[in-house]
């Protein structure tokens, strides 16, 4: 054996042992934390650590990404909690930083979907403990990345660059009943027990208003962002999901401002905004091929990410009872926030 074979091996065996151990330590960390019951399937479960829920295996990669992520100045972070309007803002943001070289008819949102063109730092990109994910270094500047990691859990680099974050939040009575659909669509072929008979609306309720929810409590990770925008305004944008569907094309404006990819006079003269918009909405996505078959993220059809979009629609779900405590939960810890 040659010695540039002999030292390519060892490379090969310590980056092994290296990833090995490292996993070993991280699990006997997460194995420490505190457990409850999960939301995809009786046996799953979600543990706390730095004061949020999340899955157990998510933990390892949400340590990678604080460890090691190096921000840019120019990078752009959606930061939300699971089923606030996500997907949607990704679409719209993704269009708007790129739309100087893409058009209607070759725009990457007709064969990708949102999730894929934004990555998710935990999900996507920090698995395996990755130091410097391959992916990262593919991604043209300005960079889109997302999270559902509260502020206060983000990185360092972040926090002290000049990357900005846009927040989207959306009122929890609509977040309960979406993400109780969402959870209901799970699916892994047959590993997992349909969690629609393990979990009923009563319990995602009772969840949520103990604060014992994916990325939860709900109000620490809203407060954590408003509070940054309100200290750092230029750092931190707080988007309602309420006010985005309201009035979509001023929150665009906003939006595109926010990130300093502002909109001129003549191009919302010429309709780009207003195509943006229709390219972007619920009702387009929703019915793009792309959208409708395949699995982009493990458990979840691509389909499972556009349901109805629709502001007000617990009304059909909650009973008076639960949306009086749902409420009440709400001003106590938000205080007419939402």
């Amino acid at each position: 054996m040659s010695d540039s074979m002999m030292i390519s091996t060892q490379q090969h065996e310590n980056e092994l042992y290296s990833y090995e151990d490292q996993n070993k330590e991280k699990e006997a960390f997460v194995s420490q934390l505190p457990k409850t019951k999960g939301w995809l399937g009786s046996n799953s479960t979600l543990c706390l650590y730095q004061n949020f829920w999340c899955p157990p295996t998510i933990v390892p990669n949400i340590i990678s990404f604080q460890n090691h992520f190096q921000a840019l100045d120019e990078d752009i972070i959606i930061a939300s909690k699971p089923k606030s309007g996500t997907t949607w803002l990704k679409a719209l943001l993704f269009s708007i930083i790129n739309r100087a070289h893409t058009t209607l008819s070759n725009t990457p949102l007709l064969s990708s979907n949102p999730h894929e063109l934004v990555p998710f730092f935990e999900y996507n990109l920090y698995t395996r403990n990755q130091k410097n994910p391959p992916l990262i270094k593919s991604i043209p500047s300005p960079r889109l990345f997302s999270t559902h990691i509260p502020y206060d859990s983000l990185p360092k680099f972040i926090i002290k660059s000049q990357s900005q974050i846009v927040y989207i939040c959306r009122n929890p009575l609509d977040t309960i009943v979406s993400h109780w659909h969402f959870a209901n669509q799970a699916d892994d072929g047959n590993r997992l027990d349909h969690c629609a008979s393990k979990w009923t609306l009563e319990e995602f309720v009772d969840a949520y208003c103990n604060g014992v929810e994916v990325y939860g409590p709900f109000w620490s990770h809203i407060l954590g962002y408003w509070k940054q925008s309100v200290e750092n305004p230029q750092k931190v944008m707080f988007l309602k999901y309420e006010e985005l569907k309201k009035d979509t094309k001023t929150q665009v404006k906003r939006l595109a401002e926010f990130v300093r990819f502002p909109f001129s006079l003549e191009e919302d003269t010429l309709g780009i905004i207003d195509e943006i918009l229709e390219l972007c909405s619920l009702k387009n996505l929703k019915e793009l091929d792309v959208n409708k078959h395949g699995k982009f993220m493990p458990y979840f059809e691509n389909k499972s990410y556009f349901r109805k979009g629709e502001v007000g629609d617990w009304v059909n779900h909650l009973s008076s009872a639960t949306v009086e405590r749902v409420e009440k939960l709400i001003h106590d810890k938000l205080n007419s926030l939402i």
